[in-house]
């Protein structure tokens, strides 16, 4: 089977409370509908756990408005390290979770009425599209930025969706994209500047010079939840007079506090691989045939980008649609690219967890 990018799946967040932080993350964000819950060992991953199994729970949640979801993790059999140095713009790897806003200004002002930690103020981006930063309460930044494109209209008074891309911390643009454009496609350029930017000054270590491109992907994601994920965008910044730039997990595990990888939900994992292998990113990881995560399942694979960023793939092929009535979907055998039908998505949305 030819490969396919559905579209980011979630963002995997490290965090040191599993429910303490998804609260919040439903607050703000309106990710309330819970996909999965599984506390498990993780055997395939020792790669990046220093050859340990470790144990972990782990919660997959979503926003019915659409958008990409969340993997919040928490490790069981240890605690959840965070990084020894303060993370600066420009260091490698994900720095940022973008989560989309029908109205960027509304969301401002939900975020300031309800004591979210702001970082700065409104600002324009180089494309001209208003944004503004925010901290969680484990330092994660999330920047709001305007939404591409919506599943449903919840009326979340936040004005916010799911999960619309990531600012990835790079040595080397150029070595970067052949991974970011060429695989994954994004391949629509919306602005490559270099100089110094009132936006990113807000944040630690942004007051130098530093060289930004956009990505986005010209044409609409396919397969089954590619009209729940929806667009994405992925932002690249490199720093061009730092000496001290380090990688964000630097001497800690996959799954330790901060963003751990950025999610794709694909299809046609054997020819991906072949790709990967190919263009110079060979899987890492690869569960191969059908991992189980109890509730749901499927085959998931990991690649490194040039400065050890973690990209995770996931081919789906089981997911509870309603766990209480027994009813799971099936898609190992489904045709390529084809949709969901909506109302089978807006099943799923029952699931929604009420505070």
């Amino acid at each position: 089977m030819k490969k396919i990018i559905c579209g980011i799946q979630q963002m995997g967040i490290g965090v040191p409370n599993v429910e303490v932080s998804w609260k919040w993350y439903r607050t703000f964000f309106g990710v309330n509908v819970k996909v999965f819950e599984e506390a498990a060992e993780a055997p395939l991953m020792t790669r990046y756990t220093g050859g340990v199994v470790h144990s972990r729970t782990a919660t997959l949640a979503l926003s019915m408005e659409g958008g990409g979801g969340f993997e919040i993790w928490q490790f069981t059999s240890r605690p959840t390290e965070k990084a020894t140095f303060d993370i600066q713009v420009g260091d490698f790897g994900l720095y940022s979770c973008k989560i989309k806003s029908r109205n960027v200004a509304q969301s401002f002002d939900y975020f300031k009425a309800n004591g979210a930690k702001m970082i700065g103020e409104l600002f324009t981006l180089p494309n001209g599209k208003n944004s503004f930063f925010c901290e969680d309460p484990n330092g994660n930044i999330f920047q709001v930025v305007e939404g591409r494109g919506y599943f449903s209209k919840t009326g979340f008074p936040s004005a916010c969706g799911g999960v619309a891309g990531s600012i990835i911390g790079v040595g080397d643009i150029e070595k970067a994209l052949p991974l970011y454009r060429d695989i994954l496609g994004y391949t629509t350029m919306e602005y490559d500047v270099t100089g110094t930017f009132e936006d990113l000054a807000v944040l630690p270590g942004g007051h130098g010079k530093f060289r930004r491109i956009l990505l986005t992907h010209p044409e609409a994601r396919k397969g089954p939840f590619a009209k729940l994920l929806g667009p994405t965008e992925i932002e690249l910044i490199q720093s061009l007079d730092r000496q001290d730039t380090k990688k964000i997990f630097e001497n800690r595990f996959w799954g330790d506090w901060g963003f751990i990888h950025l999610c794709f939900d694909v299809q046609g994992m054997d020819d991906l691989k072949n790709e990967c292998e190919a263009k110079g990113f060979p899987f890492t990881v690869d569960s191969s045939n059908t991992f189980d995560m109890g509730e749901a399942g499927g085959r998931f694979s990991y690649i490194e980008d040039p400065d050890g960023t973690w990209i995770e793939f996931v081919e789906t092929h089981k997911v509870p649609i309603m766990k209480k009535w027994g009813w799971y979907l099936h898609l190992k055998n489904r045709k390529p690219g084809k949709f969901l039908p909506n109302w089978m998505i807006h099943v799923m949305g029952l699931n929604k967890v009420k505070d």
